[in-house]
Order: C-alpha cells, then sequence, then structure tokens
C-alpha cells in the first residue's frame, strides 16, 4: 500500500512540474509574439500594475540620468507563486499577457452599402438610407452613384448625418465604359446599369450591398451582411427570387433569354463578395473560354440586347443561368415586393417572420395603387433620426396600415411591422450591453 502511494505520489509531482514548464513555455511564446509595438503597451501594462499612481517600477523607459534600478520591463520572468523579485521590471508574465492582449482591439467591421441615382430620384434615395441608419449597429459606408445635378443636393441633406459617428459616404458621378457608354445608359432606366461596373469601379472594396432607391430596411442592414458568412466557396453573389408563385411569374412565361432556377432572381437587392467577382472566371454560351466579369458584359449585351426586357437585371439572370453553383438565393422576405401580395399572400417566409427589407418597385410609393407600401414609405420618410421619433412611429403606421384593408396587400398588414417593431425594440428600448 505505502509502494502504490508513492508511486502516485511520484505521479502527482512530475505532472506539476510538466504543468508549471507548460505555463512558463506559454508565457514565453506569448513574449515572443509580442515584440511588434511592444513599448506603448507595456508602459500602459506597467501603470495598471503599480494601480495607476504614476510611472512604472521599469526603468527601461527612463531618460538620460535616470538611476537603472532593475531589469528591462521586456524581461519576462515566470515564477509559480505569481510573484517578482525586487530587480524585475514590471509584472509578472501571466498577468502581462492578459493585460498586454487585453489592450488590443478588434478593429470594427465596416459595412458598404451602394446605390445609384438618377432622375427624380433624390427623396426616395434619402428615405433608403435613413431606414438603412435607423436600426444598423455596425458602421455603414454608403456609396452614392448619382447624375451630376444631384450631388450638392445629397451633400446638403446628408452632410447633416455626420454626427453619426458609424455613418459616412462617398458621392460618385455616373460612368460607364466608352465601348457603349450609350447603349448602358438607356439600358431599362436611366443608369440602372451602373450596378453592374461596381465591382470595377470600387476595386478596394471587398463586399458590398447594391440596393434600389426604392428600398426600405425594416432591420438592420448588419443582418443581411451577415449572409455573406453563409457562402460556400464557390458563391460571389445572393439575390432573391423574381417570384415565389410560378404561375404568376414572368421569366417562365415571358422570357426570351435564359434565367436564373424556376422564376429567375430578382437584382433589387444583391449583396457581393467583389473579390471573388473580380477573380471568377465565368462560363457562358458565346465562347468556350471562361471570362471574367469585366470582358462579359459587352460580349452579352450585344447578344441579347433585342431579347431582355429588365435590362440589367436579365443580363445577371443569363450569367447565373450558366454560374449557378456562383449563386446564393435568400427568401422573399429580403426582397419583398407587391407581386408577394397583390394576387394574394405568396411569401410564406415573411408571414411567418415578417418583411425585413421592402422593394417597392413600380412606383407603389408614389401612388394610390398599393396604398400599404405607400403608408410605410411615408412614415419612415417623415421620421428623424432622433430616437424618440423611431420609437413614435409604430402606433401611427398601424392606424395607417389598418385603412389599406381593403387591399389584398392591406389585408396582411401585420407582416409590414412585424419585424419593424422588433427592430424598434432591439435597437431603442434593450440596454446597450444586451444587444
Amino acid at each position: 500500500m505505502r509502494r502504490y502511494l508513492r508511486v502516485v505520489g511520484l505521479c502527482l509531482a512530475c505532472g506539476f512540474c510538466s504543468l508549471l514548464y507548460a505555463f512558463s513555455q506559454l508565457a514565453v511564446s506569448l513574449e515572443e509574439g509580442a515584440t511588434e509595438g511592444r513599448r506603448p503597451q507595456a508602459a500602459a501594462v506597467s501603470w495598471l500594475a503599480d494601480g495607476g499612481r504614476g510611472p512604472g517600477r521599469g526603468a527601461g523607459s527612463a531618460g538620460p540620468g535616470w538611476p537603472r534600478r532593475c531589469k528591462d520591463f521586456s524581461l519576462c520572468y515566470w515564477n509559480p507563486y505569481w510573484m517578482l523579485p525586487s530587480d524585475v521590471c514590471g509584472v509578472n508574465c501571466f498577468w502581462e499577457a492578459a493585460f498586454r492582449y487585453g489592450l488590443k482591439t478588434r478593429p470594427i467591421e465596416e459595412m458598404h452599402l451602394a446605390v445609384v441615382a438618377c432622375g427624380e430620384r433624390l427623396e426616395e434615395t434619402v428615405t433608403m438610407l435613413k431606414s438603412a441608419l435607423i436600426f444598423s449597429v455596425k458602421p455603414l459606408h454608403v456609396h452614392i452613384f448619382a447624375e451630376d445635378q444631384l450631388h450638392d443636393s445629397f451633400k446638403d441633406r446628408l452632410d447633416s448625418w455626420l454626427f453619426l459617428q458609424r455613418f459616412n459616404f462617398t458621392l460618385y458621378p455616373i460612368t460607364f465604359p466608352s465601348d457603349g457608354a450609350v447603349e448602358w445608359k438607356k439600358l431599362f432606366k436611366p443608369c440602372a446599369s451602373q450596378r453592374l461596373f461596381l465591382p470595377l469601379i470600387l476595386k478596394e472594396v471587398d463586399s458590398l450591398l447594391y440596393v434600389d432607391t426604392d428600398i426600405l430596411f425594416l432591420r438592420p442592414v448588419d443582418d443581411i451582411w451577415s449572409l455573406l458568412k453563409k457562402f460556400n466557396s464557390t458563391q460571389i453573389a445572393a439575390m432573391a427570387p423574381e417570384h415565389e408563385e410560378p404561375r404568376i411569374g414572368w421569366y417562365n412565361r415571358f422570357a426570351r433569354h435564359p434565367y436564373y432556377g424556376k422564376t429567375g432572381v430578382n437584382s433589387g437587392v444583391m449583396l457581393m463578395n467583389m473579390t471573388r467577382m473580380r477573380k471568377k472566371y465565368f462560363k457562358n454560351d458565346m465562347t468556350t473560354a471562361r471570362l471574367q466579369w469585366g470582358d462579359i458584359l459587352m460580349p452579352l449585351l450585344k447578344k441579347y440586347k433585342l431579347n431582355i426586357t429588365w435590362g440589367d437585371q436579365d443580363l445577371l439572370n443569363i450569367m447565373f443561368f450558366h454560374n449557378p453553383e456562383s449563386l446564393f438565393v435568400f427568401p422573399c422576405q429580403w426582397n419583398y415586393r407587391p407581386d408577394h401580395c397583390i394576387y394574394g399572400s405568396n411569401c410564406r417566409e415573411a408571414e411567418e417572420e415578417g418583411v425585413f427589407i421592402l422593394h417597392g418597385n413600380r412606383g407603389v410609393y408614389h401612388d394610390d395603387k398599393q396604398p400599404a407600401f405607400r403608408a410605410i414609405y411615408e412614415a419612415l420618410r417623415n421620421c428623424s433620426l432622433e430616437d424618440d421619433s423611431v420609437r413614435s412611429l409604430l402606433k401611427p403606421l398601424e392606424l395607417e396600415l389598418q385603412k389599406t384593408v381593403h387591399t389584398y396587400c392591406g389585408k396582411t398588414y401585420k407582416i409590414f411591422i412585424k419585424q419593424l417593431t422588433k427592430s424598434i425594440r432591439n435597437r431603442y428600448d434593450t440596454p446597450p450591453k444586451e444587444r
């Protein structure tokens, strides 16, 4: 029995020594990995270790004429009792490493949002940007491509928002490649095809969310931005289906060109990994050779310009028809349009969780054809960025929506405010630490 206890004791002692050795090696590795930029952090650590009562004990940073009372702070010392000899500056390696790496802060990810505005789209675009800012958490950099005569108006309106530290914007002129510039500008709607060239213009931007001017965010931009992490290794972009119900689909009934999936995709909300887009070689029906993004656009237009109706959206459908593995398809609630309710509700995800992003295409924000869509647009247009204004948004909006129940979209008005209610509560009624 005694012999057994001796063996157990010996094993425990060896294990304890091995543990101490492992900790010492860990401390040394941390020390060696922190050589770059060490001095400023070391000074802060020394100050913290000294209780914030003035300069630390380390004399390594002392100026000429100062007595060198102890060893340089850069010397890391491991002691199993977490104590330092009197001639060692600084703090114990365990605590030093903890403080040092605690002082390093990760850069906050910046989201990038792009929009193209031409003609009478100023107010609509500003309302869209307001809806993006009201709920978003991470910093948002907006890239606005607009006609020259709109630049001053955008600057006047958006400069007043710069008090929000999480917002920044850049204005760009409308530009197309010299080869076919006139054709590109007139394709479908004025300037709409500008979105096709964003990967080639914003070369320093890795990922981007493009939206049409008639978009309204009913939940944070952060949430759709997070879908980038769900892309597999082959996916470069994400869009929603053009239709959920094939019986009322446009592409499957009328298109005279290839299109993605069963009903095509809608490009009004398009999330892009532009680094991948710039690198990819696309399969196509024009040549056996695969072409990169900048090389495929003009040949596509020349081949299909007499067969396409919806301009750049049709070209995107053709591209992803030949490269279906490159597209991530998100549900209709991320791009909810009148087509999803005009003949009765046909977006199941929106019925369950509410509308996330509202897309008022066909000018429904500015006429009486879809009063439910217009009510939401007017509520957000008249809302300010003040917290109280956002909190008081819901009750008047719900009263306006109740007046629209005579329409198909109005009958399901609760899906418009379901997610909006959650977004306001989470952003403005929840303490910051709990968000």
